[in-house]
């Protein structure tokens, strides 16, 4: 073979006692680091953001040279959007009343709030849902919580929160789009979708 080759024999074994070069082991370092930040990432990180990592942890690098290393060792950052259902099918048509009647700007403070949810996807909790509530004279949010499920309790908390830190005592009209909550009472107040006045 070496023959054929046309390679000498203390060639060859001077190549086998050749040490590796800097640049080989500095490469097989990086790559094992890519691959456990790629893994902690739940494989949905990409060459940017793993070279900020990188950077942050004192290499010096290009995203160029980060996607390089990735594709050869074929690592791809996945993103597949989860199916979560939000709503749920409910009529209220025959129990609800238009109190507010798209009149989305009341004359004085905590005369009307609005609330919402949505659900926002994050690498470590998967999707979170963002209950918050709106004066609708200020447009201020005046009450927001974080939660992992659509429960009602999850709303309730929000609401008390947002009733605490503005001292209610009078009555108000409460507006919500979605519907799978259903009439909720809670003290000094009874909240369901669209307008409730309390």
């Amino acid at each position: 073979m070496l023959k054929k080759l046309k390679l000498s024999k203390s060639g060859y074994y001077e190549y086998l006692k050749r040490k590796t070069c800097r640049q080989k082991i500095r490469k097989a370092r990086i790559t094992e680091r890519i691959k456990e930040i790629h893994k902690d990432s739940k494989e949905i990180y990409g060459a940017p953001k793993i070279t900020r990592i990188l950077k942050k942890e004192g290499e010096k690098i290009s995203e160029k040279y980060v996607g390089n290393i990735m594709r050869e060792n074929k690592i791809k950052a996945h993103y597949i959007k989860p199916y979560t259902i939000t709503t749920k099918d409910c009529d209220f048509s025959n129990k609800l009343k238009n109190i507010l009647n798209r009149d989305f700007n009341p004359k004085r403070p905590n005369q009307a709030w609005c609330t919402d949810i949505t659900y926002i996807w994050t690498a470590d909790e998967g999707f979170v849902y963002l209950n918050s509530i709106m004066d609708l004279y200020s447009r201020k949010i005046i009450a927001w919580t974080l939660s992992k499920t659509l429960e009602v309790e999850e709303v309730l908390k929000c609401l008390e929160t947002a009733k605490k830190r503005r001292k209610r005592a009078e009555p108000l009209v409460i507006h919500a789009d979605y519907a799978e909550f259903g009439i909720v009472p809670i003290e000094g107040c009874t909240i369901h979708p669209k307008n409730i006045k309390s």
